[in-house]
């Protein structure tokens, strides 16, 4: 049923705003009741919510639902929209038992109607547990998948890249590290015990100064949930990358996105509080100045 509502009303994770033909196209993680062994609930599909200014929003539309012939049971996260070569392209996280988790690839020729999968199986590693996959098409129009690695598996989570073909179905590079959890200094393992350092969401950002800039999330050991800038040393997905020392933000929200809204202004939206049930999009002005974003 599509309802009208204000942006402070929807709850979900991990939104991500897609602008097309004058319209903002949101997706994110459904937020459902907590299951036992299953955070965040057993969220089984994706939804679309539609605005002409932020603020209103008409939805939830499902783009996407769990069905038998998709290898994902459950844990359908970060939904990532990118038009792409005159198709619009669903990236999105999805997990089944004695299966890693892995991102997945999925096609539909319009940003609001039933995306299918581009492939059988999901474009990450098959034995590595991925997640929050996004895509990034280099200077010479290669596409990129770039994924966590997660905490879980390896302890200290990674952001790595796979090429992709040329119409997203499957990786033709072996997969490169970019960074690490631990590359921030105040990284807070997500364990009582010390371990699990987290990667989230890693999202691109072309400066105006032709720098190249990811932004992605970890814990903070004093601010929270915190949104972070990594730099590439030459404008391309192949450099060396560094993490720059001031958070994008750092008060207890983030796995964010950038876009530019209608009027052209520089748009930074992601989920705060990092609390389960509690999260909402959050969007904020920001700048782009000297290779570097700020919030205004």
């Amino acid at each position: 049923e599509v309802t009208d509502m204000k942006l402070s009303e929807i709850n979900i994770r991990d939104p991500f705003i897609l602008v097309y033909e004058n319209r903002y196209y949101m997706y994110g993680s459904r937020v459902g009741t907590p299951v036992p062994g299953k955070s965040w609930g057993d969220q089984t599909g994706f939804d679309v919510y539609e605005s002409d200014d932020l603020e209103n929003w008409s939805g939830p539309k499902a783009v996407f639902e769990k069905n038998d012939g998709f290898w994902g049971e459950y844990h359908f996260w970060a939904p990532e929209v990118h038009f792409y070569k005159g198709k619009f392209y669903l990236l999105a996280s999805f997990k089944a038992e004695n299966k890693c988790r892995g991102t997945h690839v999925l096609v539909c020729d319009t940003p609001n109607g039933t995306f299918t999968p581009v492939s059988p199986l999901p474009q990450t590693p098959l034995d590595r547990e991925c997640l929050d996959g996004t895509l990034y098409v280099d200077k010479k129009g290669v596409p990129h998948l770039v994924f966590c690695h997660e905490w879980l598996q390896i302890d200290n989570g990674t952001v790595c890249e796979v090429a992709l073909k040329d119409d997203l179905s499957s990786a033709v590079s072996e997969p490169r590290l970019l960074w690490d959890a631990k590359t921030y200094k105040n990284v807070k393992p997500i364990r009582k015990n010390g371990t699990g350092f987290v990667t989230d969401g890693p999202f691109f950002y072309r400066c105006e100064n032709g720098d190249l800039l990811c932004i992605w999330s970890t814990h903070d050991k004093d601010k929270g949930y915190v949104e972070l800038i990594s730099k590439s040393s030459n404008g391309e997905i192949d450099g060396e990358w560094t993490l720059l020392d001031t958070p994008l933000f750092g008060e207890d929200g983030g796995h964010g996105m950038i876009f530019r809204d209608l009027s052209g202004d520089l748009r930074f939206v992601m989920h705060s509080p990092n609390t389960i049930t509690e999260e909402r999009p959050v969007i904020t002005t920001i700048c782009d100045r000297d290779g570097m974003l700020y919030i205004k």
